[in-house]
């Protein structure tokens, strides 16, 4: 069982008020330091399976500002597990703020090219090629297997409050899953899409759904937020961000939550929620990405 405790921060804003809305946000943000967020749910299990098969290395993949990435060797360094990192892209001649924590952290970073990155079936021919020597309990990008949709699962258990909605940002799929299969009866969840690619969370989704046994129903995507794609913003999006820290002395990632939380605002105000619902924003951490555009 995982137990935390962080702050439900209530949203005070004439707008939400006046649709007899009550919305929170769960700062998982705040939950650690270094393994912020969902990752503290997505990398629990799966630390706990690398113990019972008896490996004391983990090999993990991520983009250059992967906040999994961050978090994993973070939790290595915590828990003595030797990291590896397989970057997507091309080495930068000076490490940016997130590989240049990892590294500190002790991870070996190892970077490979965007084609061979795109393609699964090479890439995992190229790790078993490079590693294959070495015993390593392997994650898969952003956490996305059964292990960590589990952990994920356990993320209502620690809100204070009943509720009717809750909302994250999705990348994978996993969080959404999880929270899915922990849902009760009267409960639902929006996942708003991060990335531009057509029906990929719905899909994912659908997969961990079918692979726990369920049909749940009580779940939608929003793909009408991603802002033109994974990592990327506008004006509009930035200048939303810094108005809700402002007014509500919460800070929101780039690529994440600002995008989760400029959906949930657009959807109040065109009564696509319910009045009389309380919902939960979920504040997924990934803040150690935003050095990438301040």
């Amino acid at each position: 069982m995982i137990n935390i405790s962080v702050p439900l921060q209530k949203i005070e804003a004439d707008f939400i008020a006046a649709k007899g809305i009550t919305l929170y946000v769960y700062r998982l943000d705040m939950n650690h330091v270094h393994i912020s967020g969902n990752k503290i749910f997505k990398l629990h299990y799966n630390m706990l399976d690398a113990v019972k098969q008896g490996k004391r290395t983990i090999l993990t993949y991520g983009g250059a500002f992967s906040n999994h990435i961050a978090a994993t060797a973070a939790t290595g360094k915590e828990q003595n597990f030797r990291t590896i990192g397989i970057i997507r892209g091309e080495e930068y001649e000076e490490l940016n703020p997130t590989l240049k924590f990892a590294k500190s952290c002790g991870m070996e970073l190892h970077y490979v090219p965007r084609t061979l990155y795109k393609n699964r079936l090479e890439l995992q021919m190229y790790v078993k090629e490079k590693f294959g020597t070495r015993e390593y309990y392997e994650i898969p990008e952003g956490g996305a297997n059964l292990s960590g949709v589990l952990g994920c699962k356990e993320i209502t258990n620690n809100i204070p409050v009943d509720f009717d909605v809750i909302c994250c940002a999705c990348g994978t799929g996993t969080t959404l899953s999880g929270i899915i299969l922990s849902l009760k009866e009267h409960q639902q969840a929006i996942g708003f899409q991060i990335l531009k690619a057509e029906g990929f969370i719905e899909k994912e989704v659908g997969h961990w759904l079918k692979k726990s046994g369920s049909n749940q129903q009580n779940w939608s995507i929003n793909e009408d937020h991603h802002f033109g794609g994974y990592a990327k913003i506008n004006n509009e999006l930035s200048d939303f961000i810094r108005a809700f820290e402002k007014e509500n002395t919460i800070p929101l990632d780039y690529i994440y939550t600002g995008k989760m939380m400029f959906g949930i605002y657009e959807m109040i105000q065109k009564g696509e929620i319910t009045k009389g619902q309380t919902v939960i924003a979920l504040h997924t951490g990934g803040l150690q990405g935003n050095s990438g555009y301040l």
